[in-house]
């Protein structure tokens, strides 16, 4: 009997919702498994695909924005061994699911603590109230590749951003598979796009884009590369999140400074009745 030949994986883009190969044709090797190479065309489609995603998932109920995280959460756990196969420590894995469920719990909290009514000298009511910012670009940090990855997008999408998140391309295995515990958990498609391949193509593209609402640059390693794209976000005045420092503690309490970062504030002005 002769020996089979193993069928090797191709991990794919996640662009609004869909596993879309690079309109490129690129792809490159990684653990024995091919991984697209995503171009700067596919970057430009993912920020279509989240700017249509912003206004349903935006205006869906917090309640139930945070039911949809609860659920990736639940995923997360089904497939835990995977992704200690594909190289995450059983305790990062853990981290990560918890991070979920930590940040869904927050998805009806955020109004009450960062809005409310302000005292005002007048026959008025001041009421502020937390918006998403819209689009953002995210540059996901290298190592731990799955805790990291969840640190970032979920402080975003929780508040009702969508994200565009170019994945480490020396761990893309676990950006891609995220993917797909995220396509399998409620979330609607373009919420949030993954683009594998080299940051230095993707990253100033979205970091460029007019229609991109902010960046955050918390993977960048290159000092010289993280200025160019805080310029390139300049020129429509994005909102520019800092790379995070080489020794940071990904598995300390994630605190809100990540989600409030992402967050307008809306103030009403309202007459009060006679």
């Amino acid at each position: 009997m002769s020996e089979r030949v193993a069928v090797r994986k191709t991990y794919k883009l996640y662009i609004g919702g869909k596993f879309p190969r690079s309109e490129s044709g690129r792809s490159y090797l990684v653990q024995d498994a091919n991984v697209s190479l995503a171009s700067r065309k596919d970057a430009r489609d993912a920020v279509v695909a989240a700017r249509a995603a912003v206004k349903g998932w935006a205006g869906a109920t917090a309640y139930n924005r945070g039911q949809i995280l609860y659920r990736v959460a639940e995923m997360l756990e089904g497939r835990r061994e995977q992704f200690v196969a594909l190289g995450a420590t059983a305790d990062e894995v853990d981290a990560a699911i918890d991070r979920w469920v930590w940040y869904a719990g927050w998805s009806d909290k955020l109004a009450q603590v960062y809005g409310g009514a302000n005292p005002v000298a007048g026959p008025y009511f001041n009421l502020s109230a937390p918006e998403p910012t819209g689009v953002v670009a995210v540059v996901a940090p290298e190592r731990p590749a799955l805790l990291g990855l969840v640190s970032v997008i979920a402080p975003a999408i929780v508040s009702g951003n969508t994200v565009v998140v170019a994945a480490s391309p020396a761990e893309p295995l676990a950006a891609i598979t995220l993917a797909e515990v995220l396509a399998t958990s409620d979330l609607p498609g373009g919420v949030v796009n993954v683009l594998t391949g080299r940051i230095g193509e993707t990253a100033p593209t979205l970091a460029a884009h007019m229609d991109v609402n902010a960046v955050d640059l918390t993977g960048v390693a290159d000092a010289e590369l993280a200025a160019e794209l805080e310029v390139k976000a300049a020129e429509n005045l994005k909102r520019v999140l800092r790379p995070a420092p080489a020794d940071h503690d990904w598995f300390a309490d994630p605190g809100v400074t990540r989600m409030t970062a992402l967050l307008e504030t809306k103030t009403v002005w309202h007459p009060k009745g006679v």
